[in-house]
């Protein structure tokens, strides 16, 4: 099910964050307590295959996960992107595989703040890293909000 915010999100539990993309998917999983997130291989987008809600819902059951945060990408400026329908999409559809509560967290800035704590490497590290890297960031901020919302 998809929430309109974290109020209802479940509070402690492992949850994974989704940095959704075209081709590659990003995942981070936080452990039960929410104080570490480590980054998981990305989900890559595969003609004939199962689709990435499929793929996600089989990694939240694998993980034990209590619920599952996406970065929504919106411009600087709030407003929608050309992706967010697409992200919106991938939740909706991952709704038929789970009934895993599912919210959103503005992702504005998290490709940036992924790619600084990287550091200099090279561009196929690059492209093989980031999404994950960004799913990790995503969902620090989500707990650092949740943390907020419940103290």
């Amino acid at each position: 099910m998809i929430l309109p915010n974290f109020n209802d999100f479940p509070r402690v539990g492992r949850i994974i964050g989704i940095d959704w993309g075209a081709r590659r998917t990003g995942v981070a999983v936080s452990d039960a307590s929410r104080e570490f997130v480590f980054v998981r291989p990305p989900i890559i987008a595969r003609q004939g295959g199962a689709s990435v809600a499929r793929q996600i819902a089989d990694l939240a059951r694998a993980e034990n996960a209590v619920g599952i945060v996406f970065g929504l990408p919106l411009h600087v400026d709030g407003t929608l992107s050309e992706t967010t329908g697409a992200v919106r999409a991938c939740a909706a559809e991952l709704c038929t595989y789970t009934d895993l509560p599912i919210a959103f967290i503005d992702e504005t800035l998290t490709s940036a703040a992924a790619q600084e704590k990287l550091g200099k490497v090279r561009v196929s590290d690059i492209k093989r890293e980031l999404d994950s890297e960004s799913a990790r960031v995503i969902l620090e901020n989500a707990i650092a909000v949740m943390g907020r919302l419940h103290n």
